[in-house]
């Protein structure tokens, strides 16, 4: 989202708040934007400015935004005479964690492995992004959150990956450096899907430690709960690339557990910015099912699902159960849809239940499907989404781990 420029915004602010004391973390504050708007946001973080006229920049939370916006602000945006203290916040901070509490319970089931004391800890080094942006292959992008880079690379504003071997440098002389020696152009692992411009690739943790340690970290940059970041060992990485004559370009990947006793097909997700809204993330939940179909074993994510990824996977159940069941004439129990779809019995359950397409009556779930389904996971879908990429199973070639 832009900004308006810092000419503008000084020009209206530096009248109100050249003189006012800075404000505490905590404190509540509009901050304006380029087209001429305002939002209310929290100051999480401060720090000393010296060609500031205020003395601080801080890094703001812009109220209810999804926390990828946090962003450090020059002083000279905010509108310090609407500004709420955190001194006069605090008569009002019991209703506040109220609702913070239930906001924040997606975030605390991901980090239930936490005590309280250590989730107060882990919380506070991780609430300020410590990358700016960064450059992978052609694309300049944006972080959204914190990532655990070793010390001497973080809080910087930029960080360069090699975009095959996934190295990262700080500077654009030590990356052009690294890119006149480095041989590789695919990802570390064996190809085992090509179909056009579309691989993947199979990457095992234990083997190559470095490179999927660097990609947990990379993830961590766009993915809020993520907490795996170094115990790599114990899984697969499926990476997936669009390939053309200067190599293969990281779009996305999924990880899974080697072994997973509760048939975890999937532990970890993400496509990567500049390929989103393109179908990469239905590709990639599809292909999960593709190996369990190879396993012979029914398959599910692994929880919590954020928000995000349980639309995702409710879109994508619904469209193949509805699919099914529109195009078979004959009665089919939810242990047979399981055993056609590799999706978990209480997968079908709860997303025929919310679609309303299954009854529970005489002990037995009897499920329905309308023209309306149909047309609202099946038609739409297909017309709206004409080239959105689809696995296609004959282009698979993998064997499941013995």
């Amino acid at each position: 989202m832009k900004r308006r420029s810092d000419a503008k915004v000084k020009s209206e602010t530096e009248e109100n708040g050249a003189q006012e004391p800075p404000l505490e973390i905590g404190s509540t504050v509009p901050v304006f934007w380029k087209d001429g708007t305002s939002k209310d946001a929290e100051i999480i973080e401060k720090r000393a400015n010296a060609s500031s006229a205020h003395g601080y920049d801080y890094y703001v939370h812009y109220e209810g935004l999804n926390r990828r916006l946090d962003e450090w602000v020059y002083a000279d945006r905010l509108d310090f005479q609407r500004a709420e203290r955190a001194s006069v916040k605090k008569k009002h901070r019991a209703q506040q964690n109220k609702k913070r509490k239930v906001e924040n319970s997606l975030e605390e089931e991901a980090h239930k492995e936490f005590d309280e004391a250590s989730l107060r800890e882990h919380e506070e080094a991780t609430k300020v992004k410590n990358v700016g942006c960064i450059e992978l292959g052609q694309y300049e992008i944006d972080t959204w959150y914190f990532s655990p880079f070793p010390s001497e690379y973080s809080s910087v504003d930029k960080l360069w990956f090699c975009e095959h071997c996934l190295k990262f440098v700080k500077s654009e002389y030590a990356f052009k450096r690294h890119r006149g020696k480095c041989t590789a152009f695919h990802p570390p692992g064996n190809e085992i899907y090509r179909d056009g411009k579309l691989s993947m690739f199979e990457v095992d943790g234990a083997q190559q430690k470095v490179y999927c340690q660097n990609l947990c970290l990379l993830a961590k940059l766009f993915l809020d709960h993520k907490t795996l970041y170094y115990d790599v060992d114990p899984f697969l990485f499926y990476i997936l690339c669009e390939v053309d004559d200067r190599g293969c370009h990281l779009v996305g990947y999924f990880s899974k557990e080697k072994e997973s006793p509760d048939d975890y097909n999937l532990a970890c997700i993400l496509t990567l910015p500049p390929y989103q809204r393109h179908g990469y993330g239905k590709f990639l939940i599809q292909f999960s099912y593709e190996l369990s179909r190879k396993e012979k074993k029914v398959g599910t994510p692994e929880r919590p699902l954020s928000d995000l990824g349980l639309v995702s996977y409710r879109r994508y159940w619904a469209r193949v159960l509805v699919d099914m069941l529109s195009q078979r004439k004959e009665p089919v129990s939810v242990k047979q849809l399981s055993e056609l779809t590799c999706f978990k019995t209480e997968d079908i359950i709860s997303t025929l239940q919310a679609l309303n397409m299954i009854k529970y009556c005489k002990g037995q779930h009897i499920i329905t499907v309308t023209p309306e389904h149909v047309e609202e996971y099946v038609t739409k879908p297909m017309e709206r989404n004409k080239h959105v990429p689809q696995v296609k199973p004959d282009k698979l070639h993998w064997t499941p781990l013995k």
